[in-house]
């Protein structure tokens, strides 16, 4: 996500960030760089404008070129100006009563760009922090619609509302709050069709739901793809209907970010939510200061720490370094760093949280086949020979490799480079000044 505008920031903000000195004519060219940046990731031009002409009003004063550190103040300026062009965090969170009360969110957007996903994804982090949702089928257009919703809801234990053969998505809502107050269920999450803004009629029709629900929360689910397309339309619906945020999907899929750099500025809604991929765990709350981090190139270490207290809690993780400390790390904790590795997401989204990784280190550099291959060698092997690897001699490497797909000479490299990798966490884990310049590298 933001590849683009990230690596352009990136190099401005390495460019400037170490001077001791810096004059006029640094400023200038690169706040051309970022306006340049900001055009190409089709960033509304208004928007462009007032950051452009900010960064520079501030950046000329005394303030920055008569500072100790001018480079880093530049970087500042560029940074809280980037926040403020996504949001704050105030008006991030989802506006929802108390447990004992029946909550509403309202979804709606164009057909096709991800609203019944997004509902389900919600359904599913609300229900994961501790509230009882239920989903409505309320698409009675889409083919297919009610199923998939139903399918979804299966998935995550979620109970979806429908009436069959129901045509009218105000009906269908009322009923669903009714018994969503009767079963005690605090989140009441209505999946609505797909509808163009220009079409008069279906904008009546989700006003006419949204005035019988007086849902607590609208959001508008745009596909980010669409760029300033997105923008254009959310605006649409908050003159006819009303929202109260926006929901980006396929936000991993977006190299630009032009939609979600402008939609704070144009429609005066904030970004709630992001989808970051297909599965059911990705859709992450917008934080804009983290997002103005990665753009900028400083990476996200906080969602990187989310993210990882996902995959491995706090007791797993002292006994990992126990076991770092006293060299007993084996192959079958290899394993299951591998498979958190999977669940944090893909070595991309990783990456972009680490900080001075973007554009150090990319995808590509990562040998996706030969962790694919090791995962296998491993999974081949008895339970005695992944908590003793010196067992494994001629026979037994020869059979693995048999059983994984491989040849002996993998099998070979993948115990010589455990073997190193178990040294060098010993090494981690008992030398302080070490793990201090290691933290030192990444900008911690």
């Amino acid at each position: 996500m933001f590849d683009s505008i990230s690596d352009k920031f990136s190099t401005v903000v390495r460019t400037l960030a170490g001077k001791s000195k810096i004059t006029e004519k640094n400023i200038q060219d690169a706040v051309e760089e970022i306006k340049v940046a900001l055009l190409d990731a089709d960033v509304n031009l208004r928007v462009v404008r007032r950051f452009v002409n900010g960064t520079m009003e501030e950046a000329m004063g005394e303030k920055v070129l008569k500072a100790v550190d001018p480079g880093q103040q530049f970087v500042k300026i560029v940074y809280d100006r980037m926040v403020a062009l996504l949001g704050d965090e105030e008006h991030q969170k989802l506006l929802l009563k108390g447990p004992d009360t029946t909550s509403v969110i309202l979804m709606m957007g164009l057909q096709g760009s991800g609203k019944t996903t997004t509902a389900s994804k919600l359904a599913a982090r609300l229900k994961k922090e501790g509230r009882r949702p239920m989903l409505v089928a309320a698409d009675l257009v889409r083919p297919a619609a009610i199923l998939q919703l139903k399918v979804l809801g299966d998935a995550i234990g979620v109970p979806v509302f429908s009436i069959d053969g129901e045509k009218n998505p105000v009906k269908v809502a009322k009923a669903a709050l009714a018994l969503a107050k009767k079963d005690q269920r605090d989140v009441l999450i209505v999946d609505t069709s797909g509808r163009m803004h220009l079409d008069e009629t279906l904008m009546d029709e989700i006003k006419r739901v949204s005035e019988a629900l007086k849902p607590d929360e609208t959001l508008f689910v745009a596909d980010s793809m669409t760029g300033q397309n997105a923008v254009t339309i959310a605006q649409e619906f908050e003159q006819k209907v009303g929202i109260t945020g926006v929901v980006l999907s396929k936000f991993d899929s977006d190299t630009r970010g032009g939609a979600a750099l402008s939609l704070r500025s144009v429609v005066g809604k904030p970004i709630k939510f992001i989808g970051t991929g297909e599965k059911t765990e990705d859709l992450e709350p917008f934080h804009p200061q983290r997002i103005a981090s990665r753009i900028l190139g400083m990476g996200d270490v906080v969602s990187l720490v989310e993210k990882a207290q996902e995959t491995i809690n706090e007791q797993d993780a002292l006994k990992m370094q126990e076991k770092m400390a006293k060299n007993t790390f084996d192959l079958q904790d290899y394993l299951d760093q591998l498979n958190r590795m999977d669940k944090m997401g893909s070595v991309d989204q990783i990456l972009e949280m680490i900080p001075g990784a973007k554009g150090q280190i990319s995808e590509d550099d990562i040998d996706k086949k030969e962790i694919k291959r090791e995962k296998a060698i491993i999974c081949s092997m008895t339970y005695a020979e992944r908590t003793n690897y010196r067992i494994m001699g001629p026979t037994r490497r020869k059979r693995v490799a048999a059983g994984s797909g491989t040849n002996v000479s993998d099998v070979n490299r993948m115990l010589k480079k455990f073997e190193k990798m178990r040294l060098t966490m010993k090494k981690f884990a008992k030398n302080k000044k070490y793990q201090a310049a290691m933290l030192k590298q990444m900008g911690m």
